[in-house]
């Protein structure tokens, strides 16, 4: 790992932020302990709700964690293109006993509020995701003494991230569960994304910063090569995601390794934007017709995914994962940060000695 790196955590593993209620503050608690690097997701909450699991948080531990932000979406979606969508969902609104939601529920997430909680009440990490801050946000953070992190999904948008300042990239394969972190939402480039390892490799020849790789990462042994790759750490958020600290719901990880579930997919059928999870009727039925609109769809869907998950009923939920899902191990948070660095111990030491490291 970069020294930067090394000074934030032990261990080259970062527990990516998965916003809608996983990453909560016993998940990160749980990973910054055990020598990782836990993050908290601001995705979806107030300013006030990210502050106080801030407050939490720091009740949980002392050692560094991070905080991630969503970017304010600038473009403003076909609206007629959304009431078509509407229309179209309004057998699961009446399925679920539910209204649909107000597709103009807000488009910047709070940002501004957000960055001003942690200029004031700074920690030691902050990432964005769906593009790049200003360079003056990155200098304030900077002289907050706050190491930024911005993900990019080309290695064009890895320069952009780098030329803004960040102190970091976070290299988001196409195999990564939850949203595709891209900076613009292209419909044409949907399904083009590039696989970690080449993903890596043509970062790494961009841009001089750390990396930190995401996408599938289950094992010690897959870690072992992104490092080898270039990357200064790994970020995973699937494999914690089955943790007993996250804040997913029993159901979500129960369909990890469900025979029910057997492969995932890039849909727009529950936000508007690309977004890898478990192929369920409500992916099945609905992700050819979603149109590109974040974050309207993701608000006119939103009573449909809280009823869904009320009633225990998997095939309505966004059941978000990476392709690496079956993989899935039911432990302790800490337990499988300890797992993951013997088994990183164990493939360094088979590559060393010539061996295969499986």
């Amino acid at each position: 790992m970069s020294s930067a790196l090394t000074d934030l955590c032990p261990h080259p593993i970062v527990q990516a932020p998965m916003a809608g209620g996983v990453a909560v503050p016993q998940l990160a608690a749980a990973v910054s302990e055990a020598g990782g690097l836990g993050f908290l997701a601001a995705g979806y909450k107030t300013a006030d709700g990210m502050y106080q699991e801030i407050k939490q948080l720091r009740a949980l531990t002392a050692r560094p964690f991070g905080v991630n932000v969503f970017m304010p979406q600038p473009e403003h979606a076909d609206a007629a293109a959304v009431e078509v969508y509407a229309h179209q969902l309004a057998g699961e609104a009446a399925w679920y006993e539910t209204e649909l939601g107000d597709p103009d529920g807000g488009r910047d997430d709070g940002y501004d509020a957000k960055l001003a909680v942690l200029l004031d009440n700074p920690v030691k990490v902050v990432s964005f995701h769906f593009g790049v801050p200003s360079p003056e946000a990155i200098e304030s953070l900077r002289r907050a003494g706050t190491f930024t992190l911005v993900t990019a999904t080309t290695a064009e948008e890895a320069l952009a991230v780098q030329r803004a300042g960040a102190d970091a990239v976070i290299a988001q394969g196409v195999e990564a569960g939850g949203h595709q972190g891209t900076h613009r939402d292209i419909p044409e480039n949907d399904g083009s994304g590039l696989g970690l390892l080449a993903l890596v490799g043509q970062i790494r020849e961009t841009v001089d910063i750390p990396i930190v790789a995401a996408g599938g990462i289950m094992r010690g042994a897959q870690i072992a090569a992104v490092l080898a790759a270039g990357a200064g750490a790994a970020q995973l958020g699937t494999a914690f995601l089955a943790t007993a600290e996250s804040g997913a719901s029993a159901v979500h990880k129960q369909a990890l390794t469900s025979p029910l579930f057997v492969r995932t997919e890039l849909t727009r059928a529950f936000s508007g934007r690309p977004a890898r999870g478990l192929v369920n009727r409500f992916l099945h039925e609905h992700g050819p017709y979603a149109p590109a609109a974040y974050p309207e769809v993701h608000h006119l869907t939103s009573p449909l995914r809280k009823a869904a998950a009320k009633a225990g009923d998997a095939q309505g939920m966004a059941l978000w994962a990476g392709q690496g899902h079956r993989m899935a191990r039911d432990l302790p948070a800490g337990q499988l940060v300890e797992t993951l660095v013997a088994e990183l111990e164990e493939a360094r030491t088979a590559l060393s000695a010539g061996d295969d490291p499986r």
